[in-house]
């Protein structure tokens, strides 16, 4: 059964910084595409970054790709979100998400499906 699982969330202070981690695991060969994302309360679940095996890019978010940075893990399909100059607004749970197969959409064209979707993990920023 593949799992996906993030982890390095917690409570920070606005301008600190964090790095979050994700996992995917039990698949035999890498992942075809793994991105991260965010919901906060009350708001709609919005895209930070993704990563394809085959685009090779990582494509972010424009309001984002400032502050954060999506890099692989030298572990079979591990990437990590480094998020830098965190804001109260920042406040949100994050998710990983992977996709085992190709698409006929980019990453990061809202017909772009996961298969997989890691628990979350929380991230507060607040004085």
């Amino acid at each position: 059964q593949v799992q996906v699982a993030e982890s390095g969330g917690g409570l920070v202070q606005p301008g600190e910084s964090l790095r979050l981690s994700c996992a995917v695991s039990e698949i035999p060969l890498d992942v075809e595409v793994m991105g991260w994302f965010r919901q906060a309360p009350g708001k709609e679940r919005e895209g930070i970054a993704c990563i394809g095996r085959k685009e090779g890019n990582i494509v972010y978010q424009d309001s984002l790709k400032e502050r954060f940075t999506v890099s692989r893990g030298d572990a079979k399909n591990t990437i990590f979100l480094q998020m830098n100059d965190l804001r109260p607004e920042d406040t949100a749970t994050y998710y990983c998400a992977a996709n085992l197969v190709p698409s006929h959409y980019t990453c990061s064209e809202p017909g772009y499906q996961y298969g997989y979707w890691g628990q979350g993990t929380q991230v507060t920023v607040s004085a």
